[in-house]
Protein backbone atom coordinates (compact mmCIF):
# COMPACT_ATOMS: atom_id res chain seq x y z
CA UNK A 1 0.00 0.00 0.00
CA UNK A 2 1.00 3.50 -0.53
CA UNK A 3 0.30 5.71 2.79
CA UNK A 4 0.40 9.05 3.72
CA UNK A 5 1.26 9.77 7.63
CA UNK A 6 1.03 13.65 8.44
CA UNK A 7 2.85 14.47 11.77
CA UNK A 8 4.44 10.82 11.43
CA UNK A 9 7.45 11.82 13.53
CA UNK A 10 6.09 11.22 16.92
CA UNK A 11 5.52 8.54 18.63
CA UNK A 12 2.12 6.97 17.36
CA UNK A 13 4.06 7.44 13.79
CA UNK A 14 6.57 5.14 15.40
CA UNK A 15 4.57 2.51 15.57
CA UNK A 16 2.93 2.80 12.50
CA UNK A 17 6.16 3.59 10.05
CA UNK A 18 7.12 -0.41 12.00
CA UNK A 19 4.14 -2.09 11.54
CA UNK A 20 3.81 -0.54 8.16
CA UNK A 21 7.49 -1.27 7.57
CA UNK A 22 7.06 -3.34 3.89
CA UNK A 23 4.91 -0.42 2.79
CA UNK A 24 5.51 2.52 0.83
CA UNK A 25 5.19 5.07 3.82
CA UNK A 26 5.40 9.11 3.04
CA UNK A 27 5.84 11.06 5.88
CA UNK A 28 4.73 14.89 5.79
CA UNK A 29 6.76 16.67 8.55
CA UNK A 30 7.60 20.13 9.30
CA UNK A 31 11.83 19.24 9.95
CA UNK A 32 12.03 15.49 7.99
CA UNK A 33 10.64 13.40 5.41
CA UNK A 34 8.30 15.64 2.51
CA UNK A 35 8.18 18.91 4.32
CA UNK A 36 4.54 20.86 5.04
CA UNK A 37 3.84 23.37 7.23
CA UNK A 38 0.56 22.31 8.99
CA UNK A 39 -1.05 24.89 7.66
CA UNK A 40 -0.72 26.02 3.81
CA UNK A 41 -1.00 23.95 0.59
CA UNK A 42 2.39 22.88 -1.38
CA UNK A 43 3.99 20.50 -3.17
CA UNK A 44 3.43 17.94 -0.55
CA UNK A 45 0.10 17.90 -1.75
CA UNK A 46 1.80 15.24 -4.66
CA UNK A 47 1.74 12.98 -2.09
CA UNK A 48 -1.51 12.39 -1.96
CA UNK A 49 -2.38 11.79 -5.68
CA UNK A 50 -3.38 8.26 -5.80
CA UNK A 51 -2.31 7.24 -2.02
CA UNK A 52 -4.24 4.40 -0.22
CA UNK A 53 -4.45 6.23 2.46
CA UNK A 54 -3.67 9.78 4.43
CA UNK A 55 -3.46 9.08 8.15
CA UNK A 56 -3.53 12.56 9.69
CA UNK A 57 -1.22 12.05 13.33
CA UNK A 58 -0.66 15.73 13.45
CA UNK A 59 -0.83 18.26 16.31
CA UNK A 60 0.92 19.35 19.58
CA UNK A 61 1.44 16.99 22.07
CA UNK A 62 -1.75 17.20 25.16
CA UNK A 63 1.23 16.41 27.94
CA UNK A 64 1.81 19.39 29.03
CA UNK A 65 0.03 22.29 31.18
CA UNK A 66 -2.87 23.66 29.74
CA UNK A 67 -1.23 27.60 30.28
CA UNK A 68 -3.21 29.80 27.63
CA UNK A 69 -0.11 29.52 25.24
CA UNK A 70 -0.14 25.92 25.17
CA UNK A 71 -4.24 25.86 24.59
CA UNK A 72 -3.50 27.44 21.62
CA UNK A 73 -0.43 25.62 20.35
CA UNK A 74 -2.42 22.44 21.12
CA UNK A 75 -6.12 23.74 19.21
CA UNK A 76 -4.44 25.36 16.33
CA UNK A 77 -1.96 23.23 15.75
CA UNK A 78 -5.14 20.34 15.37
CA UNK A 79 -7.35 22.49 13.45
CA UNK A 80 -5.00 23.84 10.92
CA UNK A 81 -3.42 20.52 9.93
CA UNK A 82 -6.65 18.84 9.55
CA UNK A 83 -8.31 21.49 7.56
CA UNK A 84 -5.31 21.98 5.25
CA UNK A 85 -5.76 18.17 4.62
CA UNK A 86 -9.25 18.38 3.48
CA UNK A 87 -8.62 21.35 1.42
CA UNK A 88 -6.06 18.96 -0.24
CA UNK A 89 -7.92 16.55 -0.54
CA UNK A 90 -11.15 18.64 -2.03
CA UNK A 91 -8.57 20.06 -4.66
CA UNK A 92 -6.75 16.61 -5.61
CA UNK A 93 -7.56 14.92 -8.76
CA UNK A 94 -6.82 11.40 -7.40
CA UNK A 95 -7.88 12.00 -3.36
CA UNK A 96 -6.62 9.10 -1.21
CA UNK A 97 -8.90 6.28 -1.00
CA UNK A 98 -9.32 6.77 2.59
CA UNK A 99 -8.67 9.27 5.49
CA UNK A 100 -7.69 8.22 8.93
CA UNK A 101 -8.01 11.22 10.91
CA UNK A 102 -6.78 11.20 14.92
CA UNK A 103 -9.04 11.76 17.64
CA UNK A 104 -9.49 11.11 21.11
CA UNK A 105 -11.45 8.61 23.44
CA UNK A 106 -11.44 11.39 25.82
CA UNK A 107 -14.61 12.80 23.90
CA UNK A 108 -16.42 10.70 26.12
CA UNK A 109 -17.99 12.15 29.17
CA UNK A 110 -15.60 10.91 33.06
CA UNK A 111 -17.79 7.49 33.82
CA UNK A 112 -18.07 5.17 36.31
CA UNK A 113 -21.12 3.42 34.67
CA UNK A 114 -21.51 1.78 31.48
CA UNK A 115 -18.79 1.84 29.10
CA UNK A 116 -18.96 4.18 26.09
CA UNK A 117 -19.21 2.55 22.20
CA UNK A 118 -19.42 5.35 19.63
CA UNK A 119 -23.11 5.84 20.43
CA UNK A 120 -21.78 6.34 23.97
CA UNK A 121 -22.61 9.71 25.93
CA UNK A 122 -20.51 12.48 24.64
CA UNK A 123 -19.67 15.88 26.86
CA UNK A 124 -17.50 17.43 29.92
CA UNK A 125 -21.02 18.51 31.61
CA UNK A 126 -20.02 19.31 35.42
CA UNK A 127 -16.45 18.68 34.48
CA UNK A 128 -13.47 20.80 35.35
CA UNK A 129 -11.97 23.57 32.79
CA UNK A 130 -9.20 21.70 31.74
CA UNK A 131 -11.36 18.83 31.35
CA UNK A 132 -13.86 20.85 28.91
CA UNK A 133 -11.22 22.06 27.02
CA UNK A 134 -9.90 18.43 26.16
CA UNK A 135 -13.69 17.53 24.47
CA UNK A 136 -14.08 20.98 22.98
CA UNK A 137 -10.25 20.50 21.11
CA UNK A 138 -11.66 16.96 20.35
CA UNK A 139 -14.85 17.91 18.90
CA UNK A 140 -13.61 20.40 16.71
CA UNK A 141 -11.09 18.04 15.84
CA UNK A 142 -13.53 15.92 14.03
CA UNK A 143 -15.63 18.66 13.03
CA UNK A 144 -12.72 20.33 10.86
CA UNK A 145 -12.65 16.87 9.03
CA UNK A 146 -16.27 17.03 8.05
CA UNK A 147 -17.44 16.54 4.14
CA UNK A 148 -15.34 15.39 1.91
CA UNK A 149 -15.99 12.97 -1.00
CA UNK A 150 -13.79 10.04 0.58
CA UNK A 151 -14.42 7.55 2.96
CA UNK A 152 -13.18 9.23 6.79
CA UNK A 153 -12.76 7.57 9.70
CA UNK A 154 -12.30 9.18 12.95
CA UNK A 155 -9.99 7.34 15.32
CA UNK A 156 -11.28 7.68 18.83
CA UNK A 157 -7.77 6.52 20.49
CA UNK A 158 -7.37 5.45 23.91
CA UNK A 159 -3.99 5.47 25.45
CA UNK A 160 -1.93 3.77 23.32
CA UNK A 161 1.03 1.58 24.58
CA UNK A 162 4.05 1.08 23.19
CA UNK A 163 7.60 0.09 25.08
CA UNK A 164 9.37 3.29 22.86
CA UNK A 165 10.98 5.68 25.00
CA UNK A 166 8.86 9.06 25.50
CA UNK A 167 5.26 7.35 25.00
CA UNK A 168 2.48 6.89 28.29
CA UNK A 169 3.76 3.65 28.77
CA UNK A 170 7.30 5.06 29.37
CA UNK A 171 5.94 7.82 32.05
CA UNK A 172 4.06 4.78 33.81
CA UNK A 173 7.05 2.71 33.84
CA UNK A 174 8.65 5.30 35.52
CA UNK A 175 6.61 6.48 38.12
CA UNK A 176 6.31 2.19 38.94
CA UNK A 177 9.81 2.29 39.16
CA UNK A 178 10.52 4.99 41.29
CA UNK A 179 7.59 3.39 43.86
CA UNK A 180 5.10 5.88 42.98
CA UNK A 181 3.03 3.30 40.97
CA UNK A 182 0.14 2.98 43.28
CA UNK A 183 -3.52 4.26 43.37
CA UNK A 184 -4.08 7.40 41.94
CA UNK A 185 -7.24 9.41 43.88
CA UNK A 186 -9.72 6.82 44.47
CA UNK A 187 -8.15 4.37 42.23
CA UNK A 188 -11.76 3.51 40.58
CA UNK A 189 -11.60 5.79 37.44
CA UNK A 190 -11.50 3.53 34.66
CA UNK A 191 -8.27 3.30 32.15
CA UNK A 192 -8.89 2.90 28.70
CA UNK A 193 -6.16 1.66 26.84
CA UNK A 194 -4.75 -0.29 23.38
CA UNK A 195 -1.21 -2.29 22.99
CA UNK A 196 0.78 -0.78 20.08
CA UNK A 197 0.19 -4.01 17.90
CA UNK A 198 -3.63 -4.07 17.76
CA UNK A 199 -3.43 -0.20 17.64
CA UNK A 200 -1.74 -0.95 13.72
CA UNK A 201 -3.34 -3.92 13.19
CA UNK A 202 -6.48 -1.86 13.71
CA UNK A 203 -5.36 0.30 11.58
CA UNK A 204 -4.80 -1.49 8.95
CA UNK A 205 -8.43 -2.94 9.50
CA UNK A 206 -9.66 0.79 8.69
CA UNK A 207 -7.52 1.01 5.93
CA UNK A 208 -9.12 -1.77 3.87
CA UNK A 209 -12.37 -2.63 5.26
CA UNK A 210 -14.30 0.04 3.45
CA UNK A 211 -17.53 -0.56 5.52
CA UNK A 212 -15.94 1.49 8.31
CA UNK A 213 -16.38 5.12 8.43
CA UNK A 214 -17.27 7.67 11.23
CA UNK A 215 -16.29 7.76 14.64
CA UNK A 216 -14.69 4.15 15.65
CA UNK A 217 -12.97 3.72 18.86
CA UNK A 218 -9.42 2.08 19.02
CA UNK A 219 -9.21 1.03 22.70
CA UNK A 220 -8.82 -2.92 24.24
CA UNK A 221 -12.41 -4.16 25.27
CA UNK A 222 -11.45 -4.28 28.78
CA UNK A 223 -10.76 -1.25 30.25
CA UNK A 224 -10.20 -1.06 34.29
CA UNK A 225 -9.62 0.79 36.97
CA UNK A 226 -6.79 2.20 37.48
CA UNK A 227 -5.69 1.00 41.09
CA UNK A 228 -6.03 -2.66 39.11
CA UNK A 229 -4.15 -1.13 35.67
CA UNK A 230 -1.18 0.13 37.98
CA UNK A 231 -0.95 -3.30 40.19
CA UNK A 232 -0.94 -5.39 37.06
CA UNK A 233 2.07 -2.92 35.78
CA UNK A 234 3.60 -3.23 39.20
CA UNK A 235 3.77 -7.42 38.79
CA UNK A 236 4.88 -6.80 34.87
CA UNK A 237 7.67 -4.86 36.50
CA UNK A 238 8.37 -6.97 39.43
CA UNK A 239 8.05 -3.80 42.05
CA UNK A 240 5.88 -5.14 45.05
CA UNK A 241 4.89 -1.58 46.17
CA UNK A 242 3.11 1.61 45.13
CA UNK A 243 2.71 4.60 46.96
CA UNK A 244 -1.19 5.67 46.47
CA UNK A 245 -1.76 9.33 45.66
CA UNK A 246 -4.09 11.49 46.99
CA UNK A 247 -5.55 14.68 45.56
CA UNK A 248 -3.03 17.45 46.58
CA UNK A 249 -0.26 14.88 45.78
CA UNK A 250 -1.24 14.49 41.95
CA UNK A 251 -1.62 17.86 42.06
CA UNK A 252 1.32 18.55 42.73
CA UNK A 253 2.92 16.02 40.87
CA UNK A 254 1.59 17.50 37.56
CA UNK A 255 3.01 20.85 38.31
CA UNK A 256 6.34 19.26 39.07
CA UNK A 257 6.07 17.29 35.60
CA UNK A 258 4.47 20.27 33.50
CA UNK A 259 1.35 18.10 32.86
CA UNK A 260 -2.37 17.84 34.39
CA UNK A 261 -4.09 15.65 36.70
CA UNK A 262 -6.68 14.82 33.85
CA UNK A 263 -4.90 12.08 31.89
CA UNK A 264 -4.90 10.05 35.67
CA UNK A 265 -7.79 10.85 36.88
CA UNK A 266 -10.68 11.37 34.36
CA UNK A 267 -12.57 7.64 34.41
CA UNK A 268 -12.33 6.34 30.41
CA UNK A 269 -14.09 3.51 30.02
CA UNK A 270 -14.55 3.08 26.27
CA UNK A 271 -14.74 -0.44 24.07
CA UNK A 272 -13.91 -1.19 20.34
CA UNK A 273 -17.85 -1.37 19.70
CA UNK A 274 -16.68 -0.84 15.88
CA UNK A 275 -13.73 -2.97 15.58
CA UNK A 276 -15.69 -6.02 17.42
CA UNK A 277 -18.42 -5.56 15.17
CA UNK A 278 -16.43 -5.86 12.26
CA UNK A 279 -14.68 -9.28 13.45
CA UNK A 280 -11.35 -8.08 14.94
CA UNK A 281 -9.04 -9.93 17.10
CA UNK A 282 -7.25 -8.38 19.61
CA UNK A 283 -3.38 -10.15 20.27
CA UNK A 284 -4.04 -8.33 23.93
CA UNK A 285 -7.64 -7.69 25.02
CA UNK A 286 -6.34 -8.26 28.68
CA UNK A 287 -4.41 -5.73 30.28
CA UNK A 288 -2.25 -8.00 32.50
CA UNK A 289 -0.57 -9.91 29.34
CA UNK A 290 -0.13 -6.49 27.65
CA UNK A 291 1.83 -5.26 30.74
CA UNK A 292 4.44 -8.57 30.83
CA UNK A 293 4.73 -8.38 26.68
CA UNK A 294 5.86 -4.49 27.00
CA UNK A 295 7.76 -5.08 29.95
CA UNK A 296 9.66 -7.53 28.70
CA UNK A 297 10.02 -5.67 25.26
CA UNK A 298 11.48 -2.74 27.35
CA UNK A 299 13.85 -4.27 29.10
CA UNK A 300 15.25 -5.62 25.66
CA UNK A 301 15.59 -2.67 24.37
Amino acid sequence: MRIVLAGGTGQIGQILRRAFKDDEITVLARSSGVRWDGRTLGPWTDALSGADALINLAGRSVDCRYTAANRRAIMDSRLESTAILRTAILQADAPPRVWLQSSTATIYADTYGPPNAEDGVLGAEGMPDTWRFSYDVARRWEEAAADTPVRTVLMRSAMVMSPDRGGVFDTLRTLVRRGLGGRAGSGRQFVSWIHDVDFANAVRLLIENEDLKGPVNLAAPNPLPYGDFMAALRKAEGIPFGLPSTKWMLELGAFAMRTETELVVKSRRVVPGALMQAGFTFDFPEWPAAARDLAARRRAS
